[in-house]
């Protein structure tokens, strides 16, 4: 089955690269909206939600390219393809705040869920750090 690519912008309030850069490239960061514990160790990223005492889905994700202050792009290790997921930073001509972009894949009948999900997680994010 192929791959749909997502693409996601949200609008930052903020005009320092700094603030969102901890939240996107670090694994407190990371845990603070994406998952309940993430972990980094050589390059690789541990995510896992749900609480120890219960099921957990735990996942990891090779660090391809980090371009500091502007994107990270990784891969899950469990998939056998090409697709990436990656947050990237960039400023709008517009309000000179900045934007958040996020990329990633899904099958075809995925698509909206991870949408959906990506939008909880920029949800989350916002309400952790005011962004």
């Amino acid at each position: 089955m192929t791959k749909q690519k997502i693409e996601i912008e949200y609008p930052l309030a903020t005009k320092s690269p700094n603030i969102i850069w901890e939240q996107i490239s670090s694994a407190h960061g990371l845990e603070r909206w994406i998952a309940d514990h993430v972990t980094e160790e050589d390059g690789v990223f541990t995510f896992t939600w749900g609480e120890p005492w219960t099921e957990q889905d735990i996942r990891k994700a090779e660090l391809v390219e980090l371009v500091k202050f502007h994107h990270i792009k990784l891969h899950w290790q469990e998939e056998d393809d090409e697709s990436y997921w990656e947050m990237r930073i960039e400023q709008s001509d517009l309000t000179h705040n900045l934007n958040l972009f996020i990329t990633d894949f899904a099958e075809d009948d995925d698509a909206d869920g991870l949408r959906i999900l990506w939008e909880s997680n920029l949800d989350r994010l916002h309400r952790s750090c005011g962004l």
